[in-house]
Protein backbone atom coordinates (compact mmCIF):
# COMPACT_ATOMS: atom_id res chain seq x y z
CA UNK A 1 0.00 0.00 0.00
CA UNK A 2 1.12 3.68 -0.44
CA UNK A 3 1.81 5.78 2.46
CA UNK A 4 0.12 9.67 3.00
CA UNK A 5 2.70 12.45 3.69
CA UNK A 6 0.38 13.40 6.66
CA UNK A 7 0.87 9.69 7.84
CA UNK A 8 3.12 8.52 11.15
CA UNK A 9 5.29 5.72 11.02
CA UNK A 10 4.42 2.93 13.01
CA UNK A 11 7.65 2.29 15.12
CA UNK A 12 6.53 -0.01 17.36
CA UNK A 13 7.05 -3.90 16.50
CA UNK A 14 4.10 -6.13 15.84
CA UNK A 15 3.55 -9.50 17.64
CA UNK A 16 4.34 -11.37 14.64
CA UNK A 17 7.60 -9.32 14.39
CA UNK A 18 8.90 -10.29 17.81
CA UNK A 19 7.57 -13.37 17.31
CA UNK A 20 10.05 -14.01 14.17
CA UNK A 21 12.45 -11.81 16.15
CA UNK A 22 12.63 -14.99 18.76
CA UNK A 23 12.79 -17.63 16.08
CA UNK A 24 15.30 -15.86 14.76
CA UNK A 25 17.85 -14.53 17.81
CA UNK A 26 17.22 -18.78 18.83
CA UNK A 27 18.41 -20.00 15.98
CA UNK A 28 21.97 -17.65 15.93
CA UNK A 29 22.25 -17.84 19.71
CA UNK A 30 22.38 -21.99 18.67
CA UNK A 31 24.43 -22.04 15.17
CA UNK A 32 26.00 -18.64 15.20
CA UNK A 33 27.76 -17.72 18.84
CA UNK A 34 30.77 -15.69 18.98
CA UNK A 35 33.39 -18.52 19.32
CA UNK A 36 31.72 -20.13 15.87
CA UNK A 37 31.56 -16.66 14.29
CA UNK A 38 35.49 -16.31 15.24
CA UNK A 39 35.95 -19.79 13.85
CA UNK A 40 34.75 -19.39 10.34
CA UNK A 41 37.42 -15.67 9.94
CA UNK A 42 39.64 -18.06 10.93
CA UNK A 43 39.24 -20.61 7.90
CA UNK A 44 38.82 -20.62 4.00
CA UNK A 45 34.91 -20.48 3.95
CA UNK A 46 33.69 -16.97 5.02
CA UNK A 47 30.17 -17.53 4.63
CA UNK A 48 28.46 -19.57 6.36
CA UNK A 49 25.83 -21.31 3.86
CA UNK A 50 24.59 -24.03 5.99
CA UNK A 51 23.55 -21.40 8.06
CA UNK A 52 22.29 -19.54 5.19
CA UNK A 53 19.98 -22.57 4.09
CA UNK A 54 18.36 -22.64 7.08
CA UNK A 55 17.41 -19.26 7.46
CA UNK A 56 16.02 -19.34 4.03
CA UNK A 57 14.14 -22.87 4.23
CA UNK A 58 13.17 -23.34 8.09
CA UNK A 59 12.10 -19.67 8.65
CA UNK A 60 11.15 -18.50 5.39
CA UNK A 61 13.56 -15.44 5.76
CA UNK A 62 15.41 -15.20 2.13
CA UNK A 63 11.59 -14.24 0.84
CA UNK A 64 9.99 -12.09 3.44
CA UNK A 65 9.46 -9.27 0.89
CA UNK A 66 8.63 -11.59 -2.06
CA UNK A 67 4.55 -11.93 -2.64
CA UNK A 68 3.40 -15.37 -1.55
CA UNK A 69 2.51 -16.17 -5.20
CA UNK A 70 6.27 -16.01 -6.10
CA UNK A 71 7.15 -18.41 -3.36
CA UNK A 72 7.99 -15.61 -1.01
CA UNK A 73 6.27 -14.71 2.80
CA UNK A 74 4.22 -12.08 1.46
CA UNK A 75 5.49 -10.10 4.67
CA UNK A 76 6.91 -6.42 4.49
CA UNK A 77 10.34 -5.02 4.66
CA UNK A 78 9.29 -4.45 8.51
CA UNK A 79 9.86 -7.92 9.06
CA UNK A 80 12.74 -7.99 7.00
CA UNK A 81 14.31 -5.22 9.46
CA UNK A 82 13.57 -7.26 12.24
CA UNK A 83 15.83 -9.84 10.88
CA UNK A 84 18.58 -7.91 9.64
CA UNK A 85 18.40 -6.41 13.80
CA UNK A 86 18.90 -9.85 14.67
CA UNK A 87 22.16 -10.65 12.41
CA UNK A 88 23.97 -7.43 13.50
CA UNK A 89 23.46 -8.83 16.75
CA UNK A 90 25.31 -12.01 15.90
CA UNK A 91 27.62 -10.30 13.54
CA UNK A 92 26.24 -13.67 11.58
CA UNK A 93 28.37 -14.20 8.60
CA UNK A 94 25.70 -14.97 6.12
CA UNK A 95 24.57 -13.00 2.56
CA UNK A 96 21.17 -11.64 3.57
CA UNK A 97 22.02 -8.13 2.86
CA UNK A 98 23.54 -8.53 -0.57
CA UNK A 99 20.85 -11.37 -1.84
CA UNK A 100 17.45 -11.27 0.58
CA UNK A 101 17.62 -7.12 -0.10
CA UNK A 102 19.44 -5.33 -2.35
CA UNK A 103 19.06 -8.18 -5.06
CA UNK A 104 15.60 -9.50 -4.09
CA UNK A 105 14.81 -5.60 -4.34
CA UNK A 106 15.78 -5.62 -7.59
CA UNK A 107 14.34 -8.32 -9.22
CA UNK A 108 11.21 -7.79 -7.73
CA UNK A 109 11.15 -3.71 -9.65
CA UNK A 110 12.31 -6.02 -12.84
CA UNK A 111 9.24 -8.13 -12.15
CA UNK A 112 11.97 -11.20 -12.43
CA UNK A 113 9.43 -13.33 -10.43
CA UNK A 114 11.03 -17.03 -11.58
CA UNK A 115 14.52 -15.82 -10.99
CA UNK A 116 13.45 -15.19 -7.03
CA UNK A 117 12.45 -18.77 -6.73
CA UNK A 118 16.01 -19.83 -6.16
CA UNK A 119 16.61 -17.45 -3.12
CA UNK A 120 13.38 -17.68 -1.79
CA UNK A 121 14.19 -21.21 -1.19
CA UNK A 122 17.75 -20.45 -0.62
CA UNK A 123 19.37 -22.31 -2.91
CA UNK A 124 21.06 -19.94 -4.36
CA UNK A 125 22.37 -16.39 -3.70
CA UNK A 126 22.11 -13.09 -5.77
CA UNK A 127 24.12 -10.30 -5.36
CA UNK A 128 24.29 -6.67 -6.73
CA UNK A 129 27.10 -5.97 -8.68
CA UNK A 130 27.80 -2.15 -7.76
CA UNK A 131 30.77 -0.93 -5.18
CA UNK A 132 29.50 -1.46 -1.54
CA UNK A 133 29.72 2.05 -1.09
CA UNK A 134 27.54 2.69 -4.07
CA UNK A 135 24.68 4.98 -2.27
CA UNK A 136 21.23 5.76 -3.20
CA UNK A 137 20.57 8.78 -5.78
CA UNK A 138 23.75 8.84 -7.46
CA UNK A 139 24.74 8.47 -10.99
CA UNK A 140 24.34 5.17 -12.81
CA UNK A 141 27.30 3.25 -12.47
CA UNK A 142 28.98 2.51 -15.84
CA UNK A 143 31.95 0.26 -15.03
CA UNK A 144 30.66 -2.36 -17.33
CA UNK A 145 29.77 -1.56 -20.97
CA UNK A 146 27.22 -3.96 -23.48
CA UNK A 147 29.06 -4.98 -26.42
CA UNK A 148 27.58 -4.69 -29.85
CA UNK A 149 26.59 -8.37 -29.05
CA UNK A 150 24.78 -7.68 -26.06
CA UNK A 151 27.38 -9.15 -23.97
CA UNK A 152 28.70 -7.52 -20.87
CA UNK A 153 32.67 -6.69 -20.36
CA UNK A 154 34.11 -4.40 -17.16
CA UNK A 155 35.02 -4.87 -13.64
CA UNK A 156 33.23 -4.11 -10.66
CA UNK A 157 35.23 -3.70 -6.96
CA UNK A 158 34.13 -3.99 -3.90
CA UNK A 159 31.03 -6.16 -3.89
CA UNK A 160 29.12 -7.09 -1.28
CA UNK A 161 28.40 -11.27 -0.84
CA UNK A 162 29.48 -12.16 -4.23
CA UNK A 163 31.47 -14.83 -3.36
CA UNK A 164 28.94 -16.97 -2.46
CA UNK A 165 26.15 -15.34 -5.73
CA UNK A 166 25.42 -17.82 -8.09
CA UNK A 167 23.44 -15.13 -10.00
CA UNK A 168 24.85 -11.72 -10.50
CA UNK A 169 22.81 -8.41 -11.08
CA UNK A 170 24.86 -6.22 -13.06
CA UNK A 171 24.55 -2.54 -14.11
CA UNK A 172 25.65 -1.73 -17.27
CA UNK A 173 25.92 0.58 -20.20
CA UNK A 174 25.04 0.31 -23.89
CA UNK A 175 25.00 2.03 -26.77
CA UNK A 176 21.11 2.58 -26.32
CA UNK A 177 21.29 4.15 -22.67
CA UNK A 178 21.47 1.86 -19.05
CA UNK A 179 20.14 -1.29 -18.34
CA UNK A 180 20.59 -4.31 -15.61
CA UNK A 181 21.22 -7.36 -16.71
CA UNK A 182 21.28 -11.31 -15.24
CA UNK A 183 24.59 -12.55 -15.20
CA UNK A 184 25.62 -16.53 -13.79
CA UNK A 185 28.34 -16.15 -11.95
CA UNK A 186 29.69 -19.57 -13.15
CA UNK A 187 29.57 -18.23 -17.07
CA UNK A 188 32.49 -18.44 -18.97
CA UNK A 189 34.60 -14.86 -18.60
CA UNK A 190 32.98 -14.15 -15.52
CA UNK A 191 35.57 -14.09 -12.62
CA UNK A 192 35.15 -13.31 -8.25
CA UNK A 193 38.14 -12.65 -6.63
CA UNK A 194 38.11 -12.28 -2.65
CA UNK A 195 39.17 -8.52 -1.04
CA UNK A 196 41.04 -8.39 1.50
CA UNK A 197 37.97 -7.00 4.00
CA UNK A 198 38.00 -5.10 7.24
CA UNK A 199 34.50 -6.76 7.95
CA UNK A 200 35.28 -10.27 8.41
CA UNK A 201 31.75 -11.58 8.20
CA UNK A 202 30.76 -10.02 5.18
CA UNK A 203 33.75 -10.15 2.77
CA UNK A 204 33.91 -7.58 -0.50
CA UNK A 205 35.11 -9.41 -3.70
CA UNK A 206 36.21 -7.83 -7.11
CA UNK A 207 33.81 -8.83 -10.36
CA UNK A 208 35.46 -9.06 -13.72
CA UNK A 209 33.03 -9.71 -17.23
CA UNK A 210 34.67 -10.91 -20.56
CA UNK A 211 32.33 -11.16 -23.06
CA UNK A 212 29.76 -12.31 -20.84
CA UNK A 213 25.92 -13.45 -22.22
CA UNK A 214 23.60 -11.79 -20.24
CA UNK A 215 19.66 -11.69 -19.69
CA UNK A 216 18.18 -7.84 -19.92
CA UNK A 217 15.94 -7.41 -16.76
CA UNK A 218 15.32 -3.33 -17.32
CA UNK A 219 16.30 -1.16 -20.31
CA UNK A 220 17.15 2.29 -20.19
CA UNK A 221 13.96 3.57 -19.30
CA UNK A 222 13.44 1.83 -16.15
CA UNK A 223 16.96 0.64 -15.33
CA UNK A 224 18.04 3.59 -13.16
CA UNK A 225 14.93 3.58 -11.29
CA UNK A 226 15.54 0.00 -10.49
CA UNK A 227 18.79 0.06 -8.89
CA UNK A 228 17.94 3.37 -7.17
CA UNK A 229 15.29 1.44 -5.28
CA UNK A 230 17.44 -1.58 -4.04
CA UNK A 231 20.55 1.00 -3.05
CA UNK A 232 17.71 2.95 -0.96
CA UNK A 233 15.72 -0.10 0.36
CA UNK A 234 19.56 -1.46 1.35
CA UNK A 235 20.42 1.79 2.87
CA UNK A 236 17.15 2.10 4.87
CA UNK A 237 17.73 -1.41 6.27
CA UNK A 238 21.25 -1.09 6.88
CA UNK A 239 20.46 0.69 9.70
CA UNK A 240 18.98 -1.95 10.89
CA UNK A 241 21.64 -3.61 11.38
CA UNK A 242 23.73 -1.39 12.86
CA UNK A 243 21.10 -0.83 15.40
CA UNK A 244 21.62 -4.96 16.32
CA UNK A 245 25.25 -3.74 16.55
CA UNK A 246 25.00 -1.03 18.74
CA UNK A 247 22.14 -3.06 20.82
CA UNK A 248 24.84 -6.09 21.08
CA UNK A 249 27.76 -3.84 22.38
CA UNK A 250 25.93 -1.84 24.90
CA UNK A 251 24.38 -4.59 26.30
CA UNK A 252 27.48 -6.39 26.57
CA UNK A 253 29.31 -4.37 28.05
CA UNK A 254 26.56 -3.20 30.33
CA UNK A 255 26.73 -6.71 31.24
CA UNK A 256 30.56 -6.78 31.99
CA UNK A 257 30.94 -4.50 34.11
CA UNK A 258 28.22 -5.34 36.41
CA UNK A 259 30.49 -8.33 37.06
CA UNK A 260 34.03 -6.94 36.68
CA UNK A 261 35.63 -5.72 39.69
CA UNK A 262 38.32 -3.04 40.30
CA UNK A 263 38.96 -1.15 43.74
CA UNK A 264 37.14 -3.30 45.65
CA UNK A 265 33.49 -2.77 44.04
CA UNK A 266 32.07 -3.44 40.42
CA UNK A 267 33.33 -1.22 37.50
CA UNK A 268 29.62 -0.18 36.89
CA UNK A 269 29.41 1.52 40.08
CA UNK A 270 31.43 4.11 38.93
CA UNK A 271 29.70 7.59 37.82
CA UNK A 272 31.88 8.19 35.10
CA UNK A 273 31.09 4.84 33.33
CA UNK A 274 27.59 5.18 34.38
CA UNK A 275 27.52 8.69 32.53
CA UNK A 276 29.01 6.78 29.12
CA UNK A 277 26.18 4.28 29.37
CA UNK A 278 23.61 5.96 29.84
CA UNK A 279 24.53 8.35 27.09
CA UNK A 280 25.16 5.39 24.74
CA UNK A 281 21.40 3.78 26.03
CA UNK A 282 19.81 7.05 25.05
CA UNK A 283 21.46 7.46 21.50
CA UNK A 284 20.73 3.98 20.83
CA UNK A 285 17.15 4.65 21.50
CA UNK A 286 17.14 7.44 19.18
CA UNK A 287 18.71 5.19 16.32
CA UNK A 288 16.12 2.90 16.98
CA UNK A 289 13.26 4.67 16.59
CA UNK A 290 15.20 6.28 13.23
CA UNK A 291 15.94 2.59 11.61
CA UNK A 292 12.08 1.68 12.04
CA UNK A 293 10.91 4.65 10.76
CA UNK A 294 12.73 3.85 7.80
CA UNK A 295 11.51 0.61 7.37
CA UNK A 296 8.28 1.23 7.72
CA UNK A 297 8.24 3.95 5.48
CA UNK A 298 10.11 1.27 2.88
CA UNK A 299 7.26 -1.01 3.71
CA UNK A 300 4.38 1.52 2.82
CA UNK A 301 6.33 3.14 0.20
CA UNK A 302 5.91 6.69 1.94
CA UNK A 303 6.57 9.84 0.11
CA UNK A 304 9.00 10.48 2.09
CA UNK A 305 10.92 7.40 2.50
CA UNK A 306 14.30 9.10 1.16
CA UNK A 307 14.01 11.32 3.99
CA UNK A 308 13.73 8.45 6.87
CA UNK A 309 16.34 6.61 4.72
CA UNK A 310 18.70 9.60 5.03
CA UNK A 311 17.85 10.39 8.94
CA UNK A 312 18.60 6.35 9.74
CA UNK A 313 21.90 6.56 8.07
CA UNK A 314 22.99 9.79 9.48
CA UNK A 315 22.27 8.05 13.26
CA UNK A 316 22.66 4.67 13.07
CA UNK A 317 25.86 4.63 10.94
CA UNK A 318 27.82 6.50 13.53
CA UNK A 319 26.06 4.85 16.76
CA UNK A 320 26.81 1.37 15.57
CA UNK A 321 31.08 2.40 15.58
CA UNK A 322 30.71 4.53 19.17
CA UNK A 323 29.19 1.41 20.58
CA UNK A 324 31.55 -0.78 19.22
CA UNK A 325 34.73 1.61 19.90
CA UNK A 326 32.86 1.68 23.61
CA UNK A 327 32.65 -2.12 23.71
CA UNK A 328 36.24 -2.09 23.38
CA UNK A 329 38.09 0.07 25.74
CA UNK A 330 35.58 -0.57 28.57
CA UNK A 331 36.61 -4.34 28.35
CA UNK A 332 39.77 -3.14 29.03
CA UNK A 333 42.46 -5.49 28.00
CA UNK A 334 40.48 -8.48 26.77
CA UNK A 335 38.58 -6.17 25.22
CA UNK A 336 41.76 -5.74 22.62
CA UNK A 337 42.18 -9.49 22.07
CA UNK A 338 41.61 -11.71 19.21
CA UNK A 339 39.88 -14.24 21.31
CA UNK A 340 36.83 -11.83 22.89
CA UNK A 341 34.17 -10.91 19.56
CA UNK A 342 34.05 -7.39 20.75
CA UNK A 343 36.44 -6.54 17.54
CA UNK A 344 33.98 -8.62 14.97
CA UNK A 345 31.87 -5.95 15.56
CA UNK A 346 33.48 -2.80 15.54
CA UNK A 347 35.13 -4.01 12.26
CA UNK A 348 31.46 -4.52 10.73
CA UNK A 349 30.31 -1.12 12.27
CA UNK A 350 33.13 0.56 10.52
CA UNK A 351 32.77 -1.33 7.22
CA UNK A 352 28.40 -0.62 7.25
CA UNK A 353 29.21 3.09 8.21
CA UNK A 354 30.89 3.62 5.09
CA UNK A 355 28.43 1.03 3.07
CA UNK A 356 25.83 2.45 0.70
CA UNK A 357 26.22 5.97 1.55
CA UNK A 358 28.08 7.50 4.66
CA UNK A 359 26.71 9.41 7.33
CA UNK A 360 27.92 12.85 5.58
CA UNK A 361 26.42 11.78 2.43
CA UNK A 362 23.09 11.11 3.90
CA UNK A 363 23.72 13.99 6.11
CA UNK A 364 23.72 16.48 3.24
CA UNK A 365 20.93 14.69 1.02
CA UNK A 366 18.56 15.14 3.86
CA UNK A 367 19.96 18.60 3.67
CA UNK A 368 18.72 18.66 0.25
CA UNK A 369 15.33 16.57 0.23
CA UNK A 370 14.36 18.83 3.43
CA UNK A 371 15.88 22.54 1.22
CA UNK A 372 18.04 23.15 3.72
CA UNK A 373 21.70 24.24 3.28
CA UNK A 374 24.21 21.39 3.46
CA UNK A 375 26.82 21.13 6.44
CA UNK A 376 29.75 22.79 5.94
CA UNK A 377 33.02 21.05 6.35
Amino acid sequence: MSGTASSAPDLLYSDIEEELRASVRDLLADRCPPSAVLARCEGPEPYDLALWRTLAVELGTAGLQVPEKLGGAGASLRETAVVLEELGRSAAPVPFLGSAVLATTALLACEAGELLAGLTEGGRVAALAVPFSTPPGGAFPDAVRVGGDGTLSGRVTSVADALPASLLLVPAVGGDGPGLYAVEASALGVGVVRRTSLDLTRQLADVTLQGVPARQLAGPERAAAVLDRALLTGAGLLASEQLGIAEWCLGTTVAYLKERRQFGRALGSFQALKHRLADLWLETVGARAAARGAADALAVDSPDTAVAVSVAQAHCGALAVRAAEECVQLHGGIGMTWEHPAHLYLKRAKADQIALGTPGFHRNALAGLVDLPGPVG
